[in-house]
């Protein structure tokens, strides 16, 4: 009766912890036995990641990057549409992986969610139209009344933005409008972005131009975000970095999409 009793009191707690075991799991498990790495990317920000309208496909510097981090698991890539401003919201409620679009690193972020280590590092240029380059020659230029820079809601250039310059008017577009677009409608002065970025919209639109890199502020790293609490899954990705820059992985994705031969 005794053994009965006590074989019933281990089943009972064996059942009891099956579902926390399975809730521990680690996502690089979950992964690997799903057979399918899901990653968020938002498309909007070229070049690190771009989507054609017509016919929903990605491409750019993260795609090529994330496509070699499935490779190394062994598993197929699920790219998953998301946008700015709920990306954090994706990574908590387990829609994606990993977020692969082009963050940079932020304390207000790394408050809800986990940065890996740094791919590499960017800082913040204004863009504006190059009739107006006599006139914006430096960031203090823009910190004045009447005039309006426009930033996508959401992303750390809203941020920037209200630091930067209190007394300009500073107006957050919802996705999929963007800084730059306003300011080539005439419906902004500037808009700031990453260098990475500017590079690319100046060479679409030759309307436009930046303020030179040297002028950058904001320098800081980019990582990919993953949910906090995992860090199998975090260790795993944090590895595949510093063996793809060991390797010149990410060197050859800057020549190739900063470089101009991938725009």
């Amino acid at each position: 009766m005794r053994f009965a009793k006590l074989l019933f009191l281990a089943v009972v707690a064996a059942a009891a912890a099956g579902p926390a075991q399975a809730q521990d799991k680690s996502r690089l498990m979950q992964i690997v036995e799903r057979g399918t790495l899901k990653v968020g990317t938002t498309g909007d920000f070229n070049p690190m990641s771009i989507r054609d309208p017509a016919t929903k496909s990605f491409k750019g510097y993260e795609i090529d990057a994330a496509e070699d981090l499935a490779k190394a698991l062994g598993v197929k890539l699920e790219l998953v549409p998301t946008d700015w401003p709920t990306l954090v919201a994706g990574i908590t409620a387990g829609r994606y992986d990993i977020f692969m679009g082009g963050s940079s690193m932020n304390t207000g972020r790394a408050k809800t969610i986990a940065y890996t280590v740094p791919y590499i590092e960017t800082g913040t240029v204004p863009v504006f139209q190059k009739s107006a380059a006599g006139k914006f020659k430096s960031w203090e230029d823009i910190n004045q009344a009447g005039v309006t820079v426009a930033v996508v809601l959401g992303t750390v250039f809203e941020q920037q933005a209200k630091q930067h310059f209190p007394k300009a008017t500073v107006k957050s577009v919802q996705p999929p409008a963007s800084g730059f677009q306003e300011v080539l409608a005439g419906r902004a002065d500037v808009t700031i972005t990453s260098s990475i970025d500017a590079q690319g919209i100046v060479a679409r639109y030759t309307a436009l131009g930046h303020m030179p890199f040297e002028a950058a502020r904001n320098k800081r790293p980019f990582g990919y975000i993953v949910a906090q609490g995992d860090p199998t899954w975090l260790n795993y990705v944090d590895t595949w970095i510093y063996l793809k820059k060991s390797e010149g992985f990410f060197d050859a994705l800057e020549k190739k999409w900063f470089g101009g031969e991938g725009k």
